[in-house]
């Protein structure tokens, strides 16, 4: 991380990209910036989670709305107008997805291995994790639901996975 730039609570890497939620609620951004992915939005503040996909960046702010930089070529950067009462974000290659608080899942961008569609009556979600064409959900129940590609298993959970408290998605 630069320095001088003051303490960091929490990191998310994209491709070529870092990003660091400050102790001051603002986010500092290094590497590649061909695509804007480092260019932190002017004023950007209250930020409460970060995460970083390929080469695009998200921010949660406190308010539960989603800033978004970067490279926006499949739309993995144009937050839905209806992203309200956001508690989570997740960034993957080339989508996002935000949780609302509701325990509901939105999610938008490049949507050619079904990433995107979240599965109807999907609810209860606790967490999110999005990979590099697939996506993960964590509900309430302690139970892993997954979608999107699955060339190696990736998004097809294993019977028998139960009371799980986090999850995380590789590219």
């Amino acid at each position: 991380m630069p320095e001088g730039l003051g303490r960091a609570v929490a990191i998310a890497a994209g491709y070529y990209h870092s990003l660091a939620l400050l102790s001051k609620r603002t986010v500092a951004a290094w590497g590649d910036d061909t695509y804007g992915e480092t260019t932190v939005p002017a004023g950007l503040s209250n930020v409460v989670a970060i995460a970083a996909g390929d080469s695009f960046s998200l921010a949660l702010q406190g308010n539960g709305t989603v800033a978004a930089w970067g490279d926006n070529f499949y739309g993995e950067g144009s937050v839905p107008p209806g992203a309200a009462n956001v508690v989570a974000i997740a960034a993957g290659g080339y989508h996002s997805l935000a949780l609302q608080g509701d325990g509901t899942v939105l999610a938008w961008g490049y949507n050619h291995h079904g990433q995107t569609t979240v599965p109807a009556g999907l609810s209860n979600v606790v967490a999110i994790a999005a990979g590099g064409e697939f996506s993960l959900a964590l509900q309430a129940d302690g139970t892993v639901v997954g979608w999107g590609d699955n060339d190696y298993g990736q998004s097809a959970v294993p019977w028998g996975i139960v009371n799980v408290v986090a999850i995380a998605a590789g590219a």
